[in-house]
């Protein structure tokens, strides 16, 4: 190789390297971007053929922002998850199963679960602290359903949220009263309670009691205050006439006739 030959292949490669550096940048930052975005402890992987998001035990206080949102199955199971607010799940149209049992699930939004109506049909629930969820939460929501060992209130507000939801069969007898309404109800299944009896039937009848009650103290109020009033005026009035006896006669005519001229 000559001299001249020399110099010109040292240019060439010299002038390609920097193509080549930026080139593989770029395809590094492309393969490690993804895995970089996810919380640590989080990863995907294909399950049965379907997109599988792992994130369980990862220690969480929060549903993760950046979720693959071609996810099939969410497992966010074992953290220190607080409550899920509204459109935690919006980004996840493709989502059919979510698993959140064993967090510290104590608060569930209305509209955390939009977005995932059409086609989630397995929703995990269970070891929460879940006490009281409006219906409204799980609005339109068409999957099967598990809320077995949360400690529950059992009232008419969780009568109507378990007949508005599609409960996993085998969780039902879970769904224990850890405190109720009616102190004979702790400790039992709650679908064993409402059996039995209708929890808003009964809440509606304690409110119209509470309301008879109440009504009845007012009118009761009014009834003592109009006879003082009346037994005060005839005392007054009393009164007034044994003064106008102790009266001369004169005195007393002028006080009668000056007492009709004022009434009249």
């Amino acid at each position: 190789m000559t001299a001249a030959q020399g110099v010109l292949l040292h240019s060439i490669t010299m002038g390609l390297l920097p193509q080549s550096l930026f080139l593989l940048l770029l395809l590094l930052g492309s393969c490690l971007h993804p895995a970089a975005a996810f919380p640590k402890g989080c990863y995907p992987s294909e399950e049965e053929g379907l997109k599988t998001f792992r994130c369980s035990n990862a220690q969480l206080t929060e549903v993760p922002r950046d979720i693959p949102n071609d996810t099939n199955k969410l497992y966010l199971d074992f953290n220190q998850i607080p409550f899920l607010p509204r459109d935690a799940f919006r980004d996840l149209p493709l989502l059919l199963e979510l698993d959140l049992s064993h967090n510290a699930i104590a608060r569930i939004e209305t509209g955390a679960f939009q977005g995932l109506a059409e086609h989630l049909h397995s929703l995990d629930l269970s070891s929460n602290r879940l006490v009281s969820v409006s219906k409204d939460a799980f609005s339109n929501l068409k999957a099967k359903v598990n809320l077995s060992n949360n400690p529950w209130l059992c009232d008419c507000r969780l009568q109507e949220l378990i007949r508005a939801v599609d409960l996993v069969a085998e969780s039902s007898g879970g769904i224990v009263c850890d405190s109720s309404t009616q102190e004979e109800h702790v400790g039992k299944a709650f679908l064993q309670v409402i059996a039995d009896k209708d929890l808003c039937n009964v809440y509606k009848k304690t409110t119209d009691i509470a309301m008879l009650v109440t009504m009845f103290g007012w009118f009761a109020m009014v009834i003592s205050y109009l006879v003082y009033y009346v037994r005060q005026n005839q005392e007054d009035a009393r009164r007034h006439l044994e003064y106008l006896k102790s009266l001369p006669s004169k005195q007393r005519r002028s006080e009668e006739s000056s007492t009709i001229s004022t009434v009249v």
